[in-house]
């Protein structure tokens, strides 16, 4: 696939970013992507493996190894190399009902399978993929296709994140009649609340949106199955249901001082603000500013970083990001060999805008916080923290040990929790007396999601608790394809 020898003769090439300290002026996504002929060059060092790990989607020591979409990814390499690009978007979105947002905010495990990554820098698939779906925009490949058959069976979609949309497109796609409910003003889910602007411009999300309405999705909002939207009503109209509401029940910190005015979950802090910034461009004041305040992000992860990034943007005093984890290597180590997900030191974009700012990165790793400290009018003021080693237990599992007298107190107007998510929020569980698990994610096995609830099914989040959007719309697709066997078609 591509040229056999591209690998050898070319060189890893992709988008250049805008310099960090132009881009925290602004909430647009900043990044200018290779010309048509450049990208070509980057389809042709796709190399011929005859094992292409990339697209396999498999879990190597609970991680996944190569696309979990299995996107046929030496084809539209191969292709676009030849400057077949609409034959590569037609191969593209036989697997990924939504490449333009994969090929924006998702981790690439694609990369981190690629052969040629083995022993050098691996194929720019991410960028190949949003390049393809972009170009296929920009010529006017890309429109509605309407259905031409209608089966007469009706469908109702719980969600509109990735997962509910990839569930809400594959059945349309199928004939069915597919109604689309969100609780919040705008379609999307975390998409379009819970990843900032910068990361993934919502005119992407609302391109594609229009796409689905035309095709014949409808799309409620403001509506909240649980509170103002009935269960019994829900099962009344509609011969199947896909809950897909995400695990949006963020994990607390239940430390001493966490009533304090000034703790938020950064979940919340991230939806205020890009809700702010859709409806006003921040003129409304109806977000958790942090302009000349002192802030700390608890939580390592892409949630964490967003966080900082979003901090930086808003003029932050100062910024601290902690991890209860140690640093990871800044190259694999002999126990995590490719393909496997690499283990090593990521610094992503809110990471590298803090260090081009500050000449240092903002994350402290081993540290756990003891308490929280305030005034008494109840305003945070400082957070107590202590190092920690990870040892293991009586019953050999890695646990963090406190370090005697590393105790450090720091300056704190605001904090943000970014520690992860716990599951489906419980009041929709609830209203469909649907079963869960022991992890608290809705009960329903892998490759039929079918729940105990007649004519009720589940995908993403909700059933495999946090994961990758990419995972997410594999659910939803995979929901789809059973849905469309219970209906009978």
């Amino acid at each position: 696939m591509g040229k056999p020898t591209g690998f050898l003769e070319y060189e890893r090439k992709v988008s250049e970013a805008e310099s960090p300290k132009d881009r925290i002026q602004h909430y647009n996504e900043f990044h200018t992507y290779l010309s048509k002929e450049d990208q070509e060059i980057q389809g042709a060092r796709c190399m011929d493996c005859g094992v292409p790990f990339c697209q396999s989607g498999i879990l190597i020591k609970g991680m996944v190894s190569g696309c979990p979409l299995n996107n046929l990814i030496p084809e539209w390499n191969d292709l676009i190399y030849r400057g077949q690009w609409k034959e590569a978007v037609e191969r593209l979105l036989k697997t990924n009902n939504f490449p333009e947002f994969t090929g924006r905010v998702c981790p690439a495990p694609c990369e981190a399978g690629c052969t040629a990554g083995l022993n050098g820098p691996s194929v720019s698939i991410k960028e190949n993929e949003c390049s393809i779906i972009e170009r296929a925009y920009e010529e006017g490949v890309i429109k509605p296709n309407i259905p031409k058959n209608r089966t007469g069976k009706k469908v109702a979609v719980i969600g509109s994140g990735p997962a509910g949309l990839a569930a809400a497109d594959s059945l349309n796609k199928y004939g069915h009649e597919v109604t689309v409910f969100e609780r919040s003003d705008r379609f999307g889910g975390l998409l379009m609340y819970g990843i900032p602007n910068m990361k993934l411009e919502k005119r992407i999300i609302e391109r594609k949106l229009d796409i689905m309405r035309t095709e014949g999705v409808k799309f409620i909002n403001n509506a909240n199955v649980g509170q103002n939207y009935k269960k019994d009503d829900i099962l009344n109209e509609f011969d199947a249901v896909v809950l897909a509401c995400g695990a949006s029940n963020p994990r607390d910190l239940k430390a001493p001082g966490r009533e304090l005015k000034g703790i938020y979950f950064a979940v919340d802090f991230l939806k205020q603000n890009t809700k702010s910034l859709l409806d006003s461009n921040h003129e409304d004041d109806n977000y958790i500013s942090v302009k000349d305040k002192n802030v700390i992000v608890i939580g390592g992860g892409d949630t964490g970083t967003d966080c900082v990034a979003t901090s930086l943007r808003h003029g932050c005093k100062s910024v601290k990001q902690f991890e209860i984890m140690g640093e990871p290597p800044k190259e694999r180590t002999a126990n995590n060999p490719w393909p496997q997900w690499p283990r090593v030191l990521k610094v992503d974009y809110g990471q590298e805008e803090f260090i081009e700012m500050y000449g240092r990165d903002p994350r402290e790793y081993n540290i756990s916080v003891k308490t929280f400290e305030g005034d008494e009018s109840g305003n945070l003021k400082t957070v107590k923290t202590v190092r920690v080693n990870w040892e293991k237990n009586e019953k050999g599992a890695m646990v963090p040990k406190e370090i005697e007298g590393s105790e450090e107190i720091f300056e704190a107007d605001v904090v943000f929790l970014a520690m992860g998510f716990l599951g489906a929020e419980q009041y929709v569980v609830d209203e469909f007396k649907i079963e869960q698990d022991a992890r608290s994610n809705v009960k329903a096995e892998y490759g039929e999601f079918k729940t105990n609830v007649d004519k009720v099914f589940t995908a993403g989040d909700m059933r495999r608790g946090q994961s990758l959007v990419v995972w997410a719309i594999r659910e939803g697709r995979d929901a789809a394809t059973k849905v469309n066997e219970y209906l009978g078609n």
